[in-house]
């Protein structure tokens, strides 16, 4: 018999041998079951009935998936490993209130992240804020929760740091810089700054020229080693980098910070079965972070709250929109 540690975390290669076999079955799930309802932006595989902006449950109870292990995947915002063990209290508490097993599985990428929860084989997932209408419209997520406050708060904002010797003082100087910006789909790495920053008086990829770096830890250490002459990056991302010794603070300055925005959103599979859906969100919304790993990375925050996505993406979609961004898999990838 495996042991418990053994049952919980599939190996990394494990991980990505499943998702690359995802692409043939998003393809499949995608021409198979195409119906005609009301629907909005959602995929011609979802409907949309009730007109909340995301997927209804089957009205086929045979079409309920209730599996006996659960599958969860964390953003693959930073290095996806660090997380199996920092996730393993809330895991456990899963695993005790719904009364199944529960697998961790590090993502590689958002893609992946997404075309798994559409194909059926990912359950439960935390979604970065602007892949999250990917994963709601493309993959039929239900996004339920953000980490918060006792009092309610939440959120992040969009920084944008140099280097403390780079002689970039104002927004501005960055014309004729080299900038690094993590992904397509991401909000603060990508999609908030092309949105705000010619208010500002830049225009990435007219000011400036854009290098993805692939994720908002390469982007801020890039910065400190001085391969970009800054980078726009997720508050809450870098100040776990320094609170980990990643980076030393003063290495850097800061030229900019907007407004707050929606963190990562905990979402479940439009179709899994209502009991079971009862038992994931009693499961988070009774975790206590305190006392754990999962309290001590995530710093300031309390406990999950209740969201949806209508209203707390709202101001998400509008950046996106403002970038003409659809919810295709090609503008996934």
């Amino acid at each position: 018999m495996p042991s418990p540690h053994t049952k919980r975390h599939a190996h990394p290669l494990a991980s990505r041998a499943l998702f690359a076999l995802l692409p043939l079955a998003l393809l499949t799930a995608g021409t198979a079951q195409a119906q005609e309802c009301e629907r909005g932006a959602l995929d011609a595989i979802y409907c949309d009935e009730n007109g909340d902006m995301v997927a209804d449950r089957p009205a086929d109870e045979a079409q309920w998936a209730d599996p006996d292990t659960l599958i969860f995947a964390y953003t693959p915002v930073e290095d996806p490993a660090i997380y199996s063990d920092i996730w393993q209290p809330f895991i456990d508490h899963l695993e005790k209130v719904t009364g199944r097993d529960v697998r961790f599985f590090a993502v590689q990428s958002n893609s992946a992240q997404v075309e798994a929860m559409r194909s059926g084989r990912l359950h439960i997932a935390g979604f970065s804020t602007g892949p999250t209408p990917f994963a709601v419209n493309l993959a039929g997520a239900v996004p339920f929760a953000l980490m918060g406050s006792d009092d309610g708060r939440f959120g992040y904002t969009l920084q944008l740091y140099t280097h403390v010797d780079s002689g970039i003082d104002e927004v501005t100087d960055l014309k004729g810089k080299r900038v690094a910006h993590t992904s397509p789909t991401s909000n603060s790495g990508n999609q908030a700054p092309r949105a705000l920053f010619p208010e500002l008086g830049i225009v990435p990829d007219e000011d400036y020229e854009v290098v993805y770096s692939g994720s908002h830890d390469q982007s801020m250490l890039g910065v400190v080693a001085r391969d970009y002459d800054a980078a726009p990056v997720a508050s809450e991302v870098v100040e776990r980098m320094a609170a980990r010794g990643l980076y030393d603070p003063d290495d850097v300055r800061l030229l900019y910070e907007s407004d707050s925005f929606p963190t990562t959103s905990y979402n479940y599979a439009h179709n899994l079965h209502p009991e079971l859906v009862e038992k994931i969100e009693e499961a988070f919304f009774s975790f206590e972070f305190e006392g754990t790993e999962l309290g001590e990375e995530f710093e300031g925050v309390e406990k999950f709250i209740p969201i949806n996505y209508a209203e707390h993406w709202k101001v998400i979609r509008t950046i996106q929109n403002a970038n003409g961004v659809e919810y295709t898999p090609d503008n996934l990838q």
